[in-house]
């Protein structure tokens, strides 16, 4: 429910605080003072686009903040917060931004989001009820889901052949692919054998590239390693011209170390790390020999290792880079081959599934079509009788639920509404015979039996509900919207008394001359200021004793036809 609105720069709205009821809150002004203007406000709130031009004279930028109180039942609203984090208990607050220079902002409950975020959570705020919401009533999909939304067995319906449909949309899609592709897989078939026997009879193993490469490099520069090889062996333990080797220093030391120890142990420490040492080089010299004696120089093992390397940077080339991915490449043809290999059976296979998805599906599609034939049959009922409620006495209307051959995401069927105004007249599609006034009507008569069967927090608004009517269908139509407001908040703007009288709240919209500029002001009527305003919307502006005792006389009979609405809801709940 809308609590509160407030604006400030918005065109003629300088800044603007309007409390809202739980019941039917009713707009009233003199043409031009800024009603629609307030209801624009709101659209902003709820993601409608907002020109710079709104932007008050002067102004840098515009600001509209209102304030929502949320129910436990609103349970998809408070879900689709809980995805962008918004953290919210009993009240959303929606403050929106727009400067002159495009940019603008959007906080929920203090929040940043998105205007798709936005437009996305306003279905769940507010029903506007205008003139384009009425033409969206003649397009298919807007009639389906009238047709859909009250009715939870229809719903489930739905959701159990919508399930059957996709898995049947999918593997048919896949038939289609293989079909395709098997057209072309002789050339195919070819490459893949080809690719595979390439790949197999390499015969690869993860690490042979690095291993081979480390064998390339020793056999490339096998002299060069036994000449250090040999210069370090030489030194470590070979007496030559040069001096002793270091094993046979070490020894000397050794020798003279022994002989200081038979007087002193004094170098017993460095006696042992001398032993340490001598042992740990002479470890390392049998090491250098034997490293030296496997050095082999053998020209021919280096052309065939390089060969081998050459068939491997080839495949790694064509298939990946490396040669766990040239293995993966193979595991995937050899798939590829079996599957092909495999065509006929998975084929008899998936058309077996196909057709059990289609009877399934044809199934679900006739029981879908009959369930919304009985829920059309009751909905038309319904609607024909709130149009006589609204001095449509010898309209007919009525849903038409037609099976069909195709199958889609909604079903096997097509609707449509068809409509007659007057006696003799055929029923006919009522996007072709429904006036502007009509269409208004039924769109009222439809929001009346959605408010009784839907009690969800959602806010309604009548924008210009009242254009084109007058007399004994404007106290229907204010009776019907009155009958809206037991289960729905409602905001209507209005020119005529007799929806004037019908409310819990009435705001009058007026606008005045503040210095150089004209200002729009929102003002809570008082209940004699309410008498006042009905009779000057009823007899004009001049307002005689008469015309206050039949505005008083308005009111008291709009105050018993909303009792009797009390009434009519409490025993309904029973």
């Amino acid at each position: 429910m809308l609590q509160s609105l407030r604006v400030w720069n918005f065109a003629l709205l300088e800044e603007v605080a309007v409390a809202f009821g739980a019941g039917l809150n009713i707009l009233t002004g003199e043409t031009g003072a800024g009603k629609s203007i307030l209801i624009d406000a709101l659209g902003a709130i709820l993601g409608h686009r907002i020109s710079a031009d709104a932007i008050r004279s002067g102004c840098d930028a515009l600001r509209v903040e209102a304030v929502f109180l949320l129910d436990e039942k609103e349970t998809e609203l408070r879900s689709l917060l809980a995805d962008q984090e918004i953290e919210c208990e009993d009240e959303l607050i929606i403050l929106r931004k727009v400067a002159r220079t495009g940019k603008g902002s959007i906080l929920i409950n203090g929040n940043h989001v998105t205007l798709t975020f936005l437009k996305k959570l306003a279905p769940y705020l507010v029903d506007i009820h205008g003139q384009n919401e009425n033409l969206a009533l003649l397009r298919e999909d807007a009639q389906r889901d009238l047709l859909e939304g009250g009715d939870s067995d229809l719903r489930a319906h739905l959701a159990a052949y919508t399930a059957v449909y996709a898995d049947w949309k999918e593997k048919t899609r896949i038939r289609e692919e293989r079909a395709e592709e098997i057209e072309d897989i002789g050339a195919r078939l070819d490459m893949l054998r080809w690719q595979e026997r390439e790949m197999a009879e390499a015969d690869l193993t993860e690490g042979e590239d690095e291993e081979l490469a480390a064998e390339i490099r020793r056999l490339s520069n096998a002299e060069r390693l036994v000449e250090n090889a040999a210069e370090a062996g030489n030194l470590l333990s070979e007496d030559g011209e040069a001096g002793i080797s270091v094993l046979s220093a070490l020894a000397r030391i050794t020798h003279a170390l022994d002989e200081i120890a038979r007087y002193d142990d004094g170098l017993a420490n460095a006696q042992a790390m001398i032993e340490e040492a001598y042992i740990s080089l002479q470890e390392a010299s049998y090491e250098v020999r034997d490293y030296l004696d496997g050095i082999d120089a053998d020209p021919a093992r280096l052309d065939q290792i390089q060969m081998r390397m050459d068939v491997i940077d080839r495949l790694k080339k064509k298939y990946g880079g490396t040669i766990p991915a040239v293995l993966d490449r193979l595991a995937s043809v050899r798939k590829e081959l079996e599957s092909i290999d495999n065509y006929d059976v998975d084929m008899e296979q998936l058309e077996k599934e196909i057709a059990a998805l289609h009877e399934r599906l044809k199934a679900l599609a006739a029981g879908l079509t009959a369930r919304r034939q009985e829920v059309g049959t009751v909905l038309s009922a319904d609607i024909a009788r709130e149009l006589q409620g609204l001095g449509m006495e010898k309209a007919r209307f009525r849903i038409v639920v037609t099976p069909e051959e195709k199958y889609t995401n909604r079903g096997a069927d097509s609707l449509s509404m068809l409509f007659s105004a007057n006696v003799g007249e055929e029923e006919k599609p009522l996007e072709r015979v429904a006036s502007g006034g009509e269409l208004s009507r039924i769109a009222l008569a439809i929001k009346s039996i959605i408010a009784a069967r839907d009690t969800g927090g959602m806010s309604m608004v009548f924008d210009e509900i009242d254009t084109g009517i007058g007399g004994r269908t404007a106290q229907m139509v204010a009776e019907r919207i009155a009958f809206v407001a037991h289960y729905k908040q409602v905001l209507c703007i209005t020119h005529l008394p007799q929806i004037a009288c019908m409310a819990d709240e009435h705001l009058y919209i007026a606008k005045s001359v503040k210095g150089d500029t004209t200002i729009t002001q929102v003002t809570a009527l008082s209940d004699e200021e309410r008498v006042r305003e009905i009779a000057r919307m009823a007899s004009g502006d001049d307002v005689t004793e008469a015309a206050l005792a039949n505005a008083r006389e308005m009111l008291a009979g709009a105050g018993k036809k909303k009792a009797a609405f009390q009434t009519k809801k409490k025993a309904a709940k029973k």
